[in-house]
């Protein structure tokens, strides 16, 4: 029947892709890599060093992801064509829907993993860090930031990426000053890293009782979260800790000890603050890691060969230049304004789907790599 041809002849057209992804991926050097990895954990002095085991241990786990995403794809080829196939034979009219959707829900998932293979930054597969502040404007421009915070856990929970809030500070009137959030998954900063910058906001304000329209803004600093795998040298003396009650949700759950963390790092001025966790102790340890992550992530950012070499002005570097416009008024539109990428669905965007702006960008970055 010619709608099978159709859709046999669309899947057979990303046979070819589908190729190039698994060379992309270096599927066989990856299976290679397992395998080594795997005869190191039957060695005798192998659980001597647990540290290092661990660090196997989780190695293994995000190479069988990365292998068994590619066969569930292949797979996932192969049954569609034999789908098609089958289908037509037996002339049977009411598969075509279910062959099309199959054929749709393969595409989509070639894009995504075809996206992944161009996150080969050294910090791409780690932890995302996002910290959110309000911009000048009060009421309005706190709850944008709020509105921002809300967006972005969204997104990580479409993905199945862990999302915490470890510290906030509430607006005075409604909203948020303020917050930070991780958001846990593999890959989570590679894609996360394009929405650092600010976010321009066009709306007929709900605090104004004129209805005029105002234009609010919000950053959002996006840093790898450096785990121990990694050095990070910090001097003691460098560092100064101050404590303070945490905060409650609506009133609720007052912490009435000083459990909550704040680092300041003297000679860059950097701050960052955890209040989420039972301890003090446990507070601080996340501040830590989060401090750890700003001052990689600026080192990064500014080429700089060593930690002390960052200043302390560059506390501000997190503010830039704008980066996206969210229009709710005098019409709807998200428009990004350095890949051009935008969309109508202002609603879609604010609950979370965000990939389409990501994949613009991560692209747009591997064109620009490749013409250099």
């Amino acid at each position: 029947m010619l709608q099978f041809e159709e859709l046999r002849l669309k899947l057979l057209g990303y046979e070819d892709k589908l190729g190039e992804l698994k060379e992309a991926l270096g599927l066989d050097e990856l299976k290679a890599e397992q395998a080594r990895l795997e005869e190191m954990t039957a060695q005798e002095d192998f659980w001597g060093d647990l540290a290092n085991s661990q660090k196997v241990l989780q190695k293994i786990a995000s190479l069988k992801n990365k292998i068994k995403a590619y066969d569930d794809l292949k797979a996932s080829f192969d049954d569609g064509l034999m789908m098609i196939e089958l289908s037509d034979e037996e002339e049977d009219e009411s598969m075509i829907e279910e062959c099309s959707k199959n054929v749709d829900s393969f595409i989509e998932q070639l894009d995504k993993l075809t996206l992944s293979t161009l996150l080969s930054g050294e910090y791409d597969d780690k932890n995302a860090v996002l910290t959110f502040h309000a911009g000048a404007g009060g009421t309005e421009a706190q709850d944008w930031a709020e509105m921002l915070v809300r967006m972005y856990s969204r997104w990580g929970e479409k993905h199945n990426f862990k999302v915490s809030m470890v510290d906030f500070l509430d607006g005075d009137e409604a909203g948020l000053k303020s917050a930070t959030l991780i958001i846990e998954g593999e890959n989570a900063y590679g894609f996360l890293k394009s929405e650092a910058g600010v976010h321009r906001l066009v709306r007929v304000s709900p605090f104004d009782a004129s209805g005029r329209r105002h234009t609010s803004f919000a950053s959002l600093e996006v840093m790898p979260e450096i785990d121990d795998t990694i050095e990070v040298e910090i001097k003691p003396e460098d560092i100064k800790m101050e404590v303070y009650r945490a905060s409650g949700a609506g009133g609720q759950k007052v912490n009435k000890t000083s459990s909550a963390v704040r680092l300041i790092h003297l000679p860059t001025n950097i701050v960052v603050s955890c209040q989420i966790e039972r301890s003090q102790h446990q507070n601080r340890e996340v501040a830590m890691r989060m401090l750890k992550s700003k001052l990689i992530e600026i080192k990064e950012r500014e080429h700089l060969d060593k930690i002390e070499d960052i200043k302390g002005d560059q506390k501000e570097i997190g503010w830039g230049s704008q980066i996206r416009s969210y229009v709710f008024m005098p019409y709807t539109l998200v428009k990004d304004h350095r890949t051009g990428f935008e969309s109508g669905n202002i609603n879609a965007v604010m609950d979370g789907d965000l990939d389409g702006f990501i994949n613009a960008y991560l692209k747009m970055e591997s064109l620009k790599e490749n013409a250099e």
